[in-house]
């Protein structure tokens, strides 16, 4: 008689979920700081990332993708332009508002993230099926929701 207690789903997922926040964080920060782009944190890979390769971006509608004040968005924003990673222009319609695009600095870090997340995206479906994938998104969207709502206090 198998007296082993089958494990509770639901710690299992806690357990995973705090494991892969965790990891996340860690191999995320680990891959896109390289020796090339360790004068940036992985906050700024995200700037750049919200910026984009494009047409500039007003200042405000970067502060909005990133969740921040478009004060904190000065900020970060004087520290990667200072490091050549961003250009700021004020608008040519309207003087007050500012405009960021990306050097070619920037568009190398751009790449590099996204890299890290085609890389990561291509080895988390080796091995499933298209069903498989479908149950995965379906997943990660109620808990992008989930966690949604918790950050607008739903």
């Amino acid at each position: 008689m198998d007296t082993k207690k089958k494990p509770d789903p639901d710690e299992v997922l806690n357990e995973l979920l705090v494991k892969l926040f965790k990891s996340i964080v860690e191999i995320e920060e680990k891959y896109l700081i390289t020796p090339e782009f360790k004068d940036i944190s992985v906050n700024d890979m995200h700037i750049i990332e919200a910026i984009g390769l494009q047409e500039p971006k007003s200042m405000s509608a970067v502060a909005r993708l990133m969740s921040v004040t478009t004060g904190t968005l000065t900020k970060l924003m004087d520290a990667l332009s200072d490091k050549a990673y961003v250009i700021r222009e004020r608008g040519k319609k309207d003087k007050r508002v500012v405009f960021v695009s990306l050097t070619e600095k920037g568009r190398k870090a751009y790449a590099h993230h996204e890299t890290f997340h085609r890389d990561m995206i291509a080895k988390i479906k080796d091995g499933i099926n298209e069903q498989e994938t479908t149950i995965l998104i379906y997943t990660l969207a109620k808990m992008n929701d989930y966690f949604n709502r918790i950050y607008k206090g739903e």
